[in-house]
């Protein structure tokens, strides 16, 4: 699938609008919580939102069935792209983790406010948090390596860790070699889009198959 083709194609599956009252709410609770910075507020659509619906590129790819699939976000932040993710797609039951206590509240502040049934913040570190996935994802957390251990592991046989990543990622993927040999997992895919910025910034969802033993 070509940017092009890309970018076509998540214009037609995301409606802005949509996501107007989610956008207000997110910007009262960054007001009181360093969610974003200030200066990204202006880009909340472009960087974050948008960048998290992404995942619509890979269920659209790979023919994924949203409806009762089980997501955990590791390293959630302020719930991207677990917020965005689970307004999209209520048929997907999503667990927005993370360590930071204040970070959690905030997510759950926005989860109450935008009755969001499907969605589940829990505050802990994913190595103590005992459920496997259907789809990991995670954005803007770690290397490669490094997030693939915590990740690989609560990853159903056959299941999908979506990693949203810039466009340097090919060094990441070798080094991350051995723990996805570990884990017998491979690189299925590297999906390229483009932000919708005046800036060309291209972003990729490396897409990584656990596979079945």
């Amino acid at each position: 699938m070509n940017l092009t083709d890309c970018a076509k194609n998540m214009t037609d599956m995301i409606n802005k609008d949509f996501f107007c009252d989610y956008m207000q709410m997110f910007l009262e609770e960054n007001s009181k919580v360093n969610l974003i910075s200030k200066n990204d507020e202006k880009y909340l659509w472009e960087k974050h939102i948008f960048d998290s619906l992404a995942i619509g590129l890979f269920f659209e790819k790979f023919n994924i069935e949203p409806k009762g699939k089980k997501l955990l976000d590791i390293g959630t932040g302020g719930g991207f792209p677990s917020v965005p993710i689970a307004l999209k797609y209520p048929e997907i039951k999503v667990f927005a983790l993370d360590s930071i206590a204040k970070k959690i509240r905030a997510v759950q502040t926005l989860k109450t406010r935008l009755n969001l049934q499907n969605l589940t913040p829990v505050c802990s570190r994913v190595e103590n948090f005992d459920e496997k996935f259907d789809i990991i994802t995670s954005r803007a957390v770690s290397s490669l390596e490094n997030i693939c251990s915590y990740a690989l592991p609560k990853l159903k046989p056959d299941g999908y860790f979506v990693a949203y990543k810039s466009q340097k990622v090919n060094d990441e993927i070798k080094k991350a070699k051995q723990i996805l040999t570990k884990y017998k997992a491979e690189i299925a895919d590297i999906i390229e889009y483009d932000l919708p910025l005046e800036e060309k910034i291209t972003r990729n969802l490396v897409v990584i198959r656990k596979k079945i033993r």
